[in-house]
């Protein structure tokens, strides 16, 4: 794995915000908006999250997985690409990136445990073959910097000596990949941005320490924004609404 986030290929990767939830063609001839768009990656987000728990898988292969799905669909359709088939396969393929490698039987067993629909209970065969399209779609690019790197460091260098603080940080880390943050902004920004938010949260001045390390405060307050946004909208995501986006793409235009 890279160890230089600036020479790596996700630096190269990064995209401008317009980029990231564009609808391809064979989508829009489905009737599927940008808020469809947003809500089946979230769900298939929080799917690879649930498939992981089962496994017993660490949370960054999750967060690297994640990340896999969310970069393929800045390239490819949901139509042609099945987020329920594509979501385990990211998941399967992280493990193998982060090596912490997971048999594709064992993944199956668990895909077919999940969905009760048996269109969707896929075999061996149908993971192996969507492996070598994501990695296609991926460029076989591999490589994730993750905004967990950097928070212990910084954690300790603006003074927190505080259990609470942390775990407060590392589930607003969490919910980052909820979002399209980490194709869009280097991981160390979203560290920021949550730090930021932990200690507005609890109430405690950062802001001499911000000033300190010379950062774009801009930057960490719009993607600290994102985030709060993203909590002040999640009650609308809703499995009625997720059904009906899926109901658009299993249609015939």
């Amino acid at each position: 794995m890279a160890s230089n986030f600036w020479t790596s290929t996700h630096f190269k990767e990064l995209k401008d915000p317009e980029e990231i939830n564009v609808i391809h063609p064979l989508d829009a001839q489905r009737g599927i908006s940008v808020e469809d768009f947003r809500l089946i990656k979230l769900h298939m987000s929080n799917y690879i999250s649930k498939l992981a728990q089962h496994i017993k898988i660490r949370q960054r292969v999750v967060a690297t997985a994640v990340t896999y799905m969310r970069r393929v669909y800045t390239r490819k359709s949901l139509t042609e690409y099945e987020p329920r088939l594509v979501a385990p396969t990211c998941l399967y393929l992280a493990c193998k990136a982060e090596e912490s490698v997971v048999h594709a039987k064992i993944l199956v067993f668990y895909i077919k445990k999940l969905y009760a629909d048996e269109k969707f209970r896929y075999e061996i065969k149908d993971i192996l073959e969507m492996e070598m399209k994501i990695l296609e779609a991926l460029n076989f690019y591999l490589v994730v910097f993750h905004p967990y790197r950097s928070m212990p460091e910084f954690l300790q260098d603006s003074g927190n000596n505080d259990t609470s603080m942390t775990h407060l940080t590392w589930g607003l880390v969490n919910d980052t990949y909820r979002m399209d943050l980490i194709l869009i902004h280097p991981p160390y920004l979203i560290t920021l941005a949550c730090i930021y938010i932990a200690y507005v949260y609890k109430e405690k001045d950062i802001r001499t320490w911000f000033e300190e390390l010379s950062v774009d405060m801009n930057i960490v307050k719009n993607i600290a924004m994102e985030i709060l946004d993203f909590y002040e909208n999640h009650r609308m995501f809703t499995e009625e609404r997720v059904h009906a986006a899926f109901n658009k793409l299993a249609t015939n235009p």
